[in-house]
């Protein structure tokens, strides 16, 4: 299953930057990770995939708080039934509107706190690097 991060506007810094690549670069052996920068809102809409291609992860602060092992649980379960792509949304500083919530198949948050996309990319990038160590029983979790 590959796993695929659609975010609005590029990480600009370096330090981002880098810590993306290691968590991309890592994820490789459990669930290949990419990260997709678009333009704007209409440009990440235009790059989704159907729904019946796989699940879209909308991320949004209204969205549903979970921990790393439902993450894990949410993956594992969509790999145990063949889906081959999952895409995770990140948009702009306006976020989601509500016909974008409502055409996801999940809606999560990082956090209650409001996060600036590009710091929601390193941490989405980071848990689903979680997600696939828990699934593999690596030790990283602990």
């Amino acid at each position: 299953m590959r796993l695929r991060i659609l975010a609005v506007g590029k990480l600009k810094q370096p330090g981002l930057e880098a810590l993306v690549s290691d968590y991309t670069r890592r994820s490789r052996s459990f669930l290949p990770l990419e990260l997709v920068h678009l333009r704007d809102l209409a440009a990440l809409r235009g790059r989704t995939q159907p729904a019946s291609s796989g699940p879209r992860v909308v991320l949004d602060e209204r969205g549903e708080q979970i921990t790393s092992e439902t993450l894990a649980d949410w993956l594992g379960t969509w790999r145990a039934a063949g889906i081959r792509q999952v895409d995770f949304l990140i948009g702009d500083a306006h976020g989601f509107d509500h016909a974008d919530r409502e055409a996801a198949d999940r809606v999560m948050g990082l956090s209650r706190l409001t996060l600036p996309h590009r710091l929601a990319q390193v941490l989405l990038a980071e848990q689903l690097y979680r997600a696939g160590t828990i699934l593999a029983g690596h030790p990283y979790h602990h």
